[in-house]
């Protein structure tokens, strides 16, 4: 879904363009498309941003993921490469 958020997600009321983080999902419409409870949907987002498949950026009291394109595209060539 975070791959692409324009065609699965509604427009995030609180990203402004001049922000820099286009394509980032507000965490509670994560969990809601993704019909999971609160806590889960964090752990599992936490989990990922340690990882670096996504990054987070807080904008007044909403946060937001989007993914990491950097750090997917390398992750694709590794495994591109190593298997």
């Amino acid at each position: 879904m975070l791959k692409d958020p324009h065609s699965h997600f509604s427009p995030q009321a609180h990203i402004i363009a001049d922000e820099g983080f286009e394509g980032g999902v507000c965490v509670g419409d994560i969990r809601s498309k993704a019909g999971i409870s609160q806590s889960t949907t964090s752990q599992y987002l936490s989990i990922l941003l340690q990882s670096g498949l996504v990054e987070i950026k807080r904008i007044g009291q909403w946060t937001y993921y989007r993914r990491n394109e950097e750090t997917i595209k390398k992750f694709e060539k590794y495994i591109g490469t190593k298997i």
